[in-house]
């Protein structure tokens, strides 16, 4: 494979990790899993959840194909590549930026980021398994972008104490 092939499948597949953790999270984690992710819908104060192991199985996924596509350097490759940097895009987001698991990026007045904030926030005002909304991750839909930047950050402060996030 080219390089310019390997980018296209690494893009490729960064972008239908996205799909893929939209649907297993409304049908898997919101569904008949739900007894390893509702700890993450839970007030609490730990660093690791069962809703770690989700992370930890694509993190397998993706050091499979890494490996097997490493000797021929083949579609594989590129393709783990692309659901581990998905993966990494994720963690930075969801659990230092969204989550505080580490206390890092608070203060931000991204427009992009108080969104993804707002939508993963109103995702976890539902604290069952049911009449959930906002399960896509780094796709934001328009209606939790902020009209005003300023005002959404007055409304959903990103250094609040809120225990459900």
């Amino acid at each position: 494979m080219t390089w310019w092939l390997h980018i296209l499948v690494f893009l490729f597949f960064f972008i239908l990790w996205e799909g893929v953790a939209w649907f297993t999270h409304k049908y898997i984690m919101h569904g008949f899993l739900w007894s390893l992710h509702k700890d993450h819908h839970t007030p609490k104060y730990k660093r690791f959840e069962l809703n770690d192991v989700f992370g930890v199985v694509f993190a397998l996924l993706s050091m499979v194909l890494i490996v097997s596509g490493s000797e021929h350097m083949d579609w594989r490759f590129s393709a783990g590549l692309g659901i581990a940097g998905y993966g990494a895009a994720y963690f930075f987001v969801h659990d230092i930026f969204v989550h505080q698991r580490f206390s890092w990026f608070k203060h931000t007045q991204n427009p992009y980021l108080l969104a993804l904030r707002k939508a993963h926030k109103i995702h976890h005002k539902s604290l069952g398994k049911e009449n959930g909304e906002a399960f896509g991750f780094l796709f934001v839909k328009s209606k939790y972008w902020p009209k005003q930047s300023s005002k959404l950050s007055r409304t959903y402060p990103l250094n609040s104490n809120n225990s459900t996030l």
